[in-house]
């Protein structure tokens, strides 16, 4: 009974979602077809393992280095360029890999400095990981490794005295708290 409502159609919609042109492989002249693996689909050689020729499923535009006129390189003096990398688009030295001087993002700048609760000498920055979590780390590292995963208050913790409050969002709306794991104070925004 549910069946007679299905358009008919729909079965023969695979039948030609398969029919395709098949390119050959540019080195042996077999079949190419869409491969998968951990980083993603390619197109590949259906003639593996004894022909190896692979490419991108999807055909990226680079993006050319661009020098940046009138720049200058703090630490060497030579022009800064917009380059791409595999975090994104960034600025950096042009001699680079002699020069390896990259510009900071202005993230926070409307963000008070808010010194590091541990080593007292760095600041707290905002920074991204390579999965793109945003996460605050003294800029004094690799000597001091203080980080946390909230925006940090410069504020001391009125309960174990601790050099700032995070803000976190949970159930019941923005609170302030304490990032230390020994001491559980809380306090609504």
């Amino acid at each position: 009974m549910i069946m007679s409502k299905i358009d008919e159609q729909l079965f023969s919609a695979h039948e030609h979602a398969l029919e395709k042109e098949y390119e050959l492989c540019p080195e042996c002249g077999s079949e190419l077809s869409v491969k998968h693996s951990k980083h993603g689909g390619f197109i590949g050689c259906n003639n593996y393992p004894s022909c190896n020729y692979t490419r991108p499923l999807v055909q990226h535009e680079s993006i050319e280095t661009q020098v940046i006129e009138g720049s200058v390189c703090p630490e060497c003096g030579h022009e800064l360029a917009v380059k791409s990398g595999r975090f994104g688009i960034f600025i950096g030295c042009t001699q680079y890999p002699s020069c390896t001087h990259i510009e900071k993002q202005d993230q926070a700048s409307d963000k008070p400095d808010i010194p590091c609760p541990e080593c007292k000498t760095g600041k707290l920055e905002h920074r991204t990981s390579r999965f793109g979590k945003s996460f605050y780390a003294c800029s004094a590292y690799p000597k001091c490794k203080f980080i946390v995963n909230y925006p940090p208050v410069a504020e001391d913790c009125p309960s174990c005295g601790f050099g700032i409050l995070v803000e976190r969002k949970g159930a019941a709306g923005m609170r302030l708290e304490c990032p230390q794991k020994n001491c559980k104070y809380k306090r609504p925004l």
